[in-house]
């Protein structure tokens, strides 16, 4: 397979685009077809191959538009040396660089550059702190330092000519920088940013929701909401490889006593599931501020996962937020349920006393009650003959709390009296933390 299309799929496999490798054979072959100089034929081509979702399309046109940038020819193979094809001294690359550069072949120095960077591996860029390096390794590669040491030389001779000669050659090296620094640069964009993206990411998933910065708001956006389709498309397999059941030996004998008992039509035992059902409870008190906006945004998310799920918030009075979790956009949601509910004194006793009298209905054998909060009730009542009432109603009682386990019972944490009355009380306070939950909690439906 030829190297462009190779380090296409490359970059296309970095940002999470999957191409098979079939789907990498098949564009070989449309290569093959369409050739390298109809650049819009050979992008709308090949996009049919190896993008399936709009997602996985939009990405596809940006990194091809960024790979295809380069204004040398496509067919260029950066790793045959120039003449005839034996390596290169540095002095010799140091001579053709010198060359290069006093007759501005810029189509040279671009096919130099494209062949540096693959020796010295630009394509396993991953930050963008990384663009220093790589530059100036690609330039060594080309024979700069040997020309810096001639530089240096004719600095030393202190002549006339030799000054003016050693300046030209000064500020040729100033431009070569800049240019193998704006080649590694949409290098970067091509292989690292996707790279970089999902480093940062990996960390966010395991940092405290209480440490992450609004500057990370719209990445976490994105991190629950992959994290929410993953969930759905994980159980929708499980429940399809389920549906199926066991077979039905009897009836399958039965339904087949006409066929002299060759089991043309299979029975099978089903075993009728509960549909997940789900009530969540999220404090937005000031006390989890910082932690009640990923709450929120958890349970934006879970309405693309659970088909049943009723939401609430608190700080002291109860208030159902499911409608505007369903009908608005997150941000206007997050604003809106904080705004009316959020940053108030908590009191878990009322908000129970609210859910008993206002939505009890909505809690039956099969529903799982979620609570988000750290269980500081300000010293008042917290209820707990209300918990003992909703843990023998529900299916299950689950508390995710964001401190520390040492933290509970400190101060006006009633979280050793609630959790008698949970079937599961867990530390929560990561992305992934929550994920784990939420797939045990889908997977006691199944």
């Amino acid at each position: 397979m030829d190297s462009t299309l190779t380090n296409l799929i490359k970059a296309l496999r970095v940002a999470d685009v999957p191409v098979s490798i079939g789907e990498s054979i098949d564009a070989l072959k449309t290569v093959a077809i369409t050739g390298y100089d109809d650049r819009q034929f050979l992008k709308d081509s090949l996009a049919t191959v190896m993008a399936k979702s709009e997602e996985e399309k939009a990405t596809f046109n940006r990194l091809f538009d960024l790979y295809f940038s380069r204004t040398i020819d496509p067919n260029f193979i950066p790793d045959e040396e120039p003449g005839n094809g034996e390596p290169q001294s540095d002095e010799e690359r140091a001579e053709n660089l010198l060359q290069m550069i006093q007759s501005g072949d810029g189509t040279g120095l671009a096919m130099a550059m494209e062949r540096a960077g693959q020796e010295v591996g630009v394509e396993n860029i991953q930050f963008s702190t990384q663009t220093g390096y790589l530059a100036r390794r690609m330039l060594d590669e080309m024979g700069l330092r040997q020309l810096e040491e001639r530089m240096i030389a004719l600095y030393r001779e202190n002549t006339e000519d030799a000054s003016t000669e050693a300046a030209e050659l000064n500020e040729a090296r100033s431009e070569l920088l800049g240019q193998a620094r704006e080649f590694v640069g949409r290098q970067f964009e091509v292989y690292g940013e996707a790279a970089t993206e999902r480093f940062l990411e990996d960390y966010l998933e395991r940092s405290r929701l209480t440490d992450i910065g609004r500057h990370d708001m719209d990445r976490m956006r994105r991190l629950v909401s992959r994290m929410a389709k993953r969930l759905a498309s994980k159980h929708s397999r499980r429940r399809k490889l389920k549906n199926r059941g066991t077979l039905d030996i009897r009836k399958t004998m039965r339904a087949n006593a006409g066929y002299d008992g060759v089991p043309f039509e299979t029975k099978w035992r089903q075993k009728k599931r509960d549909k997940a059902k789900v009530v969540a409870i999220c404090d937005v008190s000031q006390s989890v501020a910082n932690y009640s906006r990923f709450l929120l945004m958890l349970l934006y998310s879970l309405n693309e996962v659970i088909p049943e799920i009723r939401s609430f918030a608190f700080s002291a009075r109860l208030l159902e937020i499911s409608d505007d979790l369903e009908s608005l956009d997150i941000d206007d949601a997050i604003k809106k349920i904080l705004k009316e509910a959020g940053f108030g004194s908590t009191d878990y006793g009322q908000a129970l006393s609210d859910l008993r009298v206002n939505s009890w209905d909505a809690i039956d054998r099969r529903t799982t009650v979620i609570m988000l909060g750290d269980g500081r009730s300000n010293y008042g009542d917290p209820r707990i003959d209300i918990m003992r009432e909703l843990h023998d109603q529900a299916k299950r009682v689950i508390w995710l709390c964001p401190e520390y386990p040492t933290l509970w019972g400190t101060g006006d944490s009633e979280i050793p009296r609630f959790a008698p009355f949970c079937h599961l009380m867990r530390p929560c306070s990561t992305v992934k933390d929550l994920e784990r939950v939420i797939d045990d909690i889908l997977r006691s439906y199944e």
